[in-house]
């Protein structure tokens, strides 16, 4: 398979994307989906409404291209959407001149995208006044890293442009330490466990990620804080930061994080009494050198009551989890595997 050129034409600005079927092409919609990271509806919709020709003609979704064929996609710019500040109350766990962290609830979405137009961190940190970088765009003002819509804890903005791409730089130099606390169902082989396995879209559904052997290197550690019943409480550490990083390395493994509807953890949620649509995965520990000082700045966010109250349940009825601190009972702050 191999990709063409874009151009531009009078009106609307559209890009057009120039592929050569490959010997396992397969389906139109699935071959199409799969060369340009689009969902299979995505790609089906094109292929519907006229948007993809094959040697010129157009076909049904379900056709499967002759190896060597050329098909031809073409996609219009997105409407240009104006992102609001919106009056959104944000947790704010730091903040100065130059950079913020926020420690996100569970629920809320980064940066809008089709289908959160509203509602997003970007709205409320747009809403709040003060200065963002906008190295990002508009849509993501002073993004420095993400954090999925059900996961909650601390993440990391940047005021600035020099903030922004100070702490770009670390990040990629992988200086700047995340840890998320994570309940997985059954029990880890050993109490440490190194996940390297390459993350990539899931060739059968790009709404997923999967371990594709083309994918991008991902390395998490995972340490066991305890072994309960039928869970073990974990301390992962991220090396990288692709997307779904952590809950796809412990699916990979057959331990996927509680509550995971997408990546199979989610049918026993009511076993430790987390609410619907909520993961056990919180951002609880982050630590970088300031941009502009140099000095490191350490922060830790407790877990929320929802997963105090899990963590309680899987815990059992003789358990005092309730009523501690449950990260600084388990050790989870300890230091002993820093990088």
């Amino acid at each position: 398979m191999s990709g063409g050129g874009s151009g531009a034409a009078a009106g609307p600005v559209v890009t057009r994307h120039d592929l050569t079927a490959a010997d396992d092409a397969g389906r139109l919609d699935l071959f199409v989906a799969s060369a340009l990271e689009l969902s299979r509806t995505q790609a089906a919709t094109l292929i519907a409404t006229g948007h993809v020709t094959v040697e010129g003609r157009a076909e049904r979704a379900s056709y499967r291209p002759s190896p060597g064929e050329r098909v031809q996609v073409t996609i219009a710019a997105p409407t240009t959407r104006t992102v609001e500040g919106e009056d959104i109350p944000v947790v704010v766990a730091y903040e100065d001149d130059d950079v913020l962290v926020v420690d996100k609830p569970a629920g809320m979405v980064v940066h809008p995208a089709p289908g959160n137009w509203t509602g997003t961190l970007v709205n409320a940190l747009k809403g709040r006044g003060g200065a963002l970088s906008d190295l990002g765009g508009e849509d993501r003002e002073g993004i420095v890293h993400r954090l999925d819509k059900e996961t909650s804890g601390l993440l990391l903005v940047a005021k600035t442009d020099r903030a922004h791409r100070v702490l770009g730089a670390a990040m990629q130099r992988r200086e700047i330490v995340r840890r998320y606390a994570a309940l997985s169902w059954g029990h880890l082989p050993d109490d440490r466990l190194t996940v390297d396995k390459p993350i990539a879209r899931d060739p059968r559904d790009r709404k997923r990620m999967a371990i594709v052997s083309t994918g991008r290197a991902a390395r998490t550690d995972f340490v066991r804080l305890a072994r309960f019943d039928v869970v073990d409480l974990l301390r992962a550490h991220l090396h990288t930061g692709r997307t779904h990083q952590i809950r796809v390395h412990l699916s990979s493994v057959g331990h996927p994080v509680v509550g995971d509807d997408t990546y199979g953890g989610g049918g026993g949620r009511r076993l430790v009494t987390l609410p619907p649509k909520r993961h056990f995965l919180h951002a609880a520990w982050l630590r970088f050198r300031h941009p502009a000082s140099g000095d490191e700045v350490e922060l830790r966010s407790p877990l929320p009551p929802d997963l105090v109250s899990a963590l309680a349940s899987a815990a059992g009825p003789d358990s005092s989890i309730g009523n501690t601190d449950p990260l600084e009972y388990f050790g989870f702050f300890s230091d002993d595997d820093h990088p």
